[in-house]
């Protein structure tokens, strides 16, 4: 028997966009080119509409 919920399940997307930040594992957090924590810049989020990683959970904004 399957689950009720996989009738509506799908596979995530790919995304056609790079994000300009990359995962820090040190700081555990997705950094900018320039050092800066991904999270506090304004037009990224603005942009993207959060900084999750794929090393993360995906419930947090600023894994």
């Amino acid at each position: 028997m399957q689950p009720f919920t996989l009738n509506y399940a799908r596979p995530a997307g790919q995304l056609d966009v790079t994000a300009p930040y990359a995962y820090d594992s040190a700081l555990q957090l997705n950094v900018l080119p320039d050092g800066r924590i991904a999270a506090t810049d304004h037009v990224i989020l603005l942009t993207l509409g959060t900084t999750t990683s794929t090393a993360g959970s995906k419930t947090h904004f600023d894994d």
